[in-house]
């Protein structure tokens, strides 16, 4: 750090008055020898999210007055000085919730810039629209919604349904290009068979002719059972020393990530897997859908169960743990790595001390209820 002489800091707050600013004073900071996340690697109980939820369904009814949604969002500790609302930011770019909906209520119809998924946690009779295709929601189903579709939820069943939200609010804020508009109907109109979409690709790894064009959305839900067939032929072989077992929900028609700017992934962790270390620039958003473990960010453990979420931040070192000796455990996640890709940004890095995991040096303790 530079010493400046009595003249220069005067000459460098003078220039703070009147709106510029010394280069030579913070080009460290503009240029950093590597990426110095706002996020910080953080732990949300379910337990804590759920007792808010079940107060909020006390206190609200979706649909009525001005709420649209039911949701509790993750704020993330060091996103939180960021003005308004610390842009919703569980990490940097990624924006997550856990929404509920009451059996008979609906979500009315709108659409924005922000492109979105939802992760399906529990409950059944769940369905939504997106542009004018009915698509039913069941536990562990993965759903998009672009960018500028209209999208409306409810529920037929007969009890709440949860699931996880997921869209790029920090960075359509940090970029200053959000739009929203709201449907005058309380339902959008649906204009192809229900479940559509994924009715259309039914045969896996293959795709009807007419999608041989690629396009931006050809299937807008992807099930649990086809995505654990999966994860359960990828058993057959050795985990990835790192990931465990993993794969990524991708557009059938172009081969990219489902969701053109937030990737989607789910892993298993076979019983007493313990993964090795890395970092990336890109972050990520984790949901723990079944089992439990610990994952270690920067030394610090993060110990995790069902129902929990956690962020990594950029560049941050981590791993994943099962401590389980019979069971497995599944972890949904997602991602900004289409941004990052976009952009040229992405580098990725392997912990290379200690045989690839890093030691321990605190445990993290999270908020209770």
């Amino acid at each position: 750090m530079a010493e400046w002489s009595k003249e220069l800091l005067e000459f460098h707050e003078e220039l703070d008055s009147v709106n510029l600013g010394p280069l030579w004073a913070h080009i460290h900071h503009m240029n950093t020898t590597q990426p110095k996340a706002k996020a910080v690697p953080y732990l949300w109980k379910t337990e804590l999210i759920n007792s808010y939820l079940n107060r909020a369904e006390k206190l609200l009814e979706v649909g009525v007055g001005s709420a649209e949604r039911r949701a509790v969002y993750l704020v993330n500790p060091g996103m939180k000085h960021l003005q308004p609302i610390a842009w919703g930011g569980a990490t940097q770019t990624l924006y997550a919730a856990v929404q509920a909906v009451k059996p008979g209520e609906i979500a009315p119809p709108h659409r924005h810039t922000a492109t979105a998924l939802r992760f399906v946690m529990k409950g059944k009779g769940g369905f939504g629209r997106v542009d004018g295709e009915k698509i039913t929601f069941e536990p562990g189903d993965y759903l998009i919604t672009p960018t500028w579709s209209w999208h409306d939820h409810t529920n037929l069943g007969d009890e709440t349904v949860f699931w996880m939200d997921c869209l790029d609010t920090p960075f359509i804020m940090a970029m200053d290009v959000s739009f929203t508009e709201f449907h005058p109907d309380k339902q959008q109109p649906l204009l192809v068979p229900d479940d559509f979409s994924s009715r259309r690709y039914q045969g896996g790894m293959v795709r009807p002719i007419s999608d041989r064009q690629p396009k931006s959305v050809a299937l807008g839900r992807y099930k649990w059972g086809l995505a654990k067939q999966a994860l359960d032929g990828l058993s057959e072989f050795d985990p990835d020393p790192i990931d465990g077992f993993a794969i990524e929900y991708i557009n059938p028609s172009n081969g990219k990530d489902a969701n053109n700017r937030i990737g989607a992934r789910m892993q298993k962790l076979p019983p007493h897997f313990k993964g090795r270390a890395h970092r990336h620039v890109h972050s990520n958003v984790y949901h723990v859908f079944k089992g439990q473990g610990y994952t270690v960010m920067n030394g610090v453990r993060f110990d995790w169960s069902e129902g929990d979420f956690f962020a990594v931040p950029p560049w941050t070192w981590h791993e994943h743990v099962n401590t389980s000796a019979d069971e497995e455990a599944f972890l949904f996640s997602t991602n900004d790595l289409p941004i990052m890709e976009a952009f040229d940004f992405e580098r990725q890095e392997e912990y290379d001390q200690n045989n690839g995991y890093q030691e321990i040096s605190d445990v993290f303790q999270p908020i209770n209820v």
